[in-house]
């Protein structure tokens, strides 16, 4: 059973957070995964997330609006959804519930060279 972990993706859930909450669940230098817990988090005005990696996410519960720069209006993400954000596509997240925890997976898939075991 060495190097095994499990758990429970919603477990220890929040009610509320004064910041979002990032857990590392696997790391090996080209792909991390972590759940990320939003209670009405936001990305701050007139910032965009501009990420060297790809990500894929997925709302595992709660909901999120998530809007692209390209784009004219956010997208809508409820439990179950999931989207592909390639590298350097700009996004932000617009809205997230603040009646429930907001659990996310976010797979981050970085290039060949980048070192994502340390975040």
């Amino acid at each position: 059973m060495s190097g095994r972990k499990s758990g429970n993706i919603l477990a220890d859930l929040p009610v509320s957070l004064p910041e979002e909450r990032f857990d590392a669940l696997l790391s090996n230098g080209d792909v991390r995964l972590e759940r990320i817990v939003s209670t009405g988090h936001v990305t701050p005005d007139g910032e965009w997330y501009d990420q060297e990696q790809a990500e894929w996410v997925m709302v595992v519960k709660g909901a999120a609006d998530l809007r692209f720069e390209d784009e004219p209006a956010p997208r809508r993400l409820a439990a179950g959804d999931h989207i592909f954000i390639p590298a350097h596509a700009r996004h932000r997240v617009e809205w997230t519930s603040d009646t429930e925890p907001t659990v996310w997976l976010a797979l981050h898939l970085y290039p060949k060279g980048a070192d994502g075991s340390d975040a």
